[in-house]
């Protein structure tokens, strides 16, 4: 069966199970009641505190074929699901699940444990590196990773289609009752937006902390209440390695004209006005717009209402500066942005589900005038691809592109037209990670193209001076320069299933035929 974006879905997915196709950004509307949790009770004098991973592991009866998770805010410094990893390997439990809501290069230990079949499940959003190769190849899981974005994890896990039995939370500070926080200590990584949620619904909390600190700590993000077991480590990762990869701004000129064009954009529109919420993804030109804004908004005295989602450096100067008046904060980018979210009373912590999950009574995600988005690839239906490269193998993550894209008022995507004479601009994307019809405007070096669902801001952007033209036009001014990409080989072994924000199926990733 073709789902609304018009890729063919089966009804059933070995591994995965019974499908429902996505028919649209709000057209699946959830019914019944979100899961409950199991009751608990606690006792003076208790303690929380145990002497290693090992032994927490064992006290909440972790067993062959539970789920675990785990949040990724260390990023490419994150140390502590190896450590869980390998304590579990260790005590010869297999068939375990893992929900984390990203995986990086910092993960690749996990290969082994696939192999060795302690881990046989994953859902994430994003799988980078040779993991996400060996997927792609070799589908070494044997069976489908489920992508999912940030909104639709935290949707998932109140909906009960994400059970997790034990959740492992690395805190950058946690008193010895289970308060923690990610803002002091060492390995201060910022905002626990991710693992909120995760503590709000698993059966068991661990907190892994290389901070430990005696009852109570002042700044807390996730309470003891939720908390089951403390253990104390000697390192939970390096958080210098937060701000690496998509997280850094850019210095390369083709990605800044890119970015000040983008800027140009969206003050043409009237976007940039006073009381307008911003929010840029991840990627050097996204971030970039930053930079070109802040000058138009000094000029011309505007002050946003607020600015959301994975904050960087630039935000918190922006909000220092009285630029906007509130940062949410679900994901801290860098080591200015941890200091700000510590000391700063407006920039604020928020979980996912406030961040993005679209079956809440509202959520931050909806409340967007502007969202800038990178891509890897863009077709001419506005399909955006983040998570796939133009090799078909999984390279890149969802985010919250699918979320905020749905959300904001206006979305604009910022790429070269090519990179390393490869084609970003293409007929049609190796795999939708957002669809098209939440793509307004694309925003590249060698032009602008305007959705056709949206020709009012075209006709807006057609009286200025700026280069705009159809997404067909500049697919084929880019091939005249690279050539038109080969088609890449599959076999019909499905290799991941990328779901909506819904939790409906938006696309299928097939294992690459090499």
């Amino acid at each position: 069966m073709s789902n609304e974006s018009g890729r063919e879905i089966p009804k059933s997915i070995y591994g995965y199970g019974k499908t429902t196709c996505y028919a649209g950004p709000f057209s699946t509307i959830p019914t019944g009641e979100k899961v409950s949790v199991r009751n608990a009770c606690s006792f003076p004098g208790q303690q929380k505190k145990l002497g290693s991973v090992k032994e927490a592991i064992q006290r909440v009866n972790l067993k062959d074929g539970m789920a675990i998770s785990f949040h990724h805010h260390l990023r490419n410094g994150d140390e502590v699901m190896n450590l869980v990893l390998n304590e579990i390997a260790e005590l010869g439990i297999k068939n375990i699940t893992i929900h984390v809501s990203s995986l990086s290069s910092a993960h690749e230990p996990l290969i082994e444990h696939i192999r060795n079949g302690v881990v046989t499940d994953i859902s994430t959003s994003g799988l980078r590196g040779t993991l996400g190769k060996l997927q792609s190849k070799e589908n070494i899981l044997g069976r489908p990773v489920v992508f999912r974005t940030h909104g639709g994890r935290a949707r998932a896990i109140e909906e009960g289609n994400i059970k997790i039995d034990v959740a492992f939370i690395a805190a950058a500070c946690c008193d010895d009752m289970g308060n923690m926080n990610g803002i002091e200590g060492p390995s201060a990584f910022g905002a626990m937006g991710y693992p909120i949620v995760d503590a709000q619904y698993a059966d068991s909390v661990v907190a892994i902390t290389d901070n430990l600190q005696p009852f109570p700590i002042w700044n807390i993000s996730i309470p003891m209440t939720l908390v089951d077991y403390v253990v104390e480590v000697d390192n939970i990762g390096d958080s210098n390695k937060i701000a690496s990869g998509a997280t850094r701004v850019t210095n390369n000129p083709t990605d800044l004209l890119i970015a000040e064009n983008a800027a140009k954009v969206l003050i043409a529109l009237g976007c940039i006005k006073n009381g307008f919420s911003f929010q840029a993804g991840s990627g050097g030109p996204s971030l970039a717009v930053c930079k070109f804004l802040r000058s138009y908004m000094e000029k011309n005295e505007i002050v946003g209402s607020f600015a959301a989602g994975g904050v960087t450096g630039y935000l918190v100067d922006m909000l220092r500066d009285g630029l906007f008046k509130v940062l949410l904060d679900t994901q801290t980018f860098d080591a200015r942005a941890v200091r700000s979210l510590k000391e700063n009373a407006n920039h604020v912590e928020m979980s996912a589900s406030m961040y993005a999950n679209p079956h809440n009574k509202s959520c931050t995600a909806h409340q967007l005038d502007v969202m800038i988005l990178s891509a890897t690839e863009i077709d001419e239906s506005f399909n955006l691809n983040s998570i796939t490269g133009s090799t078909g193998m999984i390279m890149g993550a969802l985010g919250g592109a699918p979320d905020t894209a749905a959300g904001s008022k206006i979305t604009v995507v910022v790429a070269p037209t090519m990179r390393k004479r490869i084609p970003i601009v293409v007929e049609k994307v190796t795999n939708i990670a957002t669809p098209g019809e939440t793509i307004d405007i694309l925003v590249t070096e060698r032009g602008i193209c305007v959705n056709p669902r949206r020709m009012e801001l075209r006709k807006k952007l057609n009286e200025t001076d700026l280069e705009v033209l159809s997404i067909q036009e500049l697919r084929k001014n880019v091939e005249k320069l690279t050539g038109k990409p080969e088609k890449i080989k599959y076999t019909d072994e499905i290799v991941g299933v990328i779901e909506y924000r819904d939790g409906t199926v938006l696309d299928l990733i097939y294992r690459v035929d090499e």
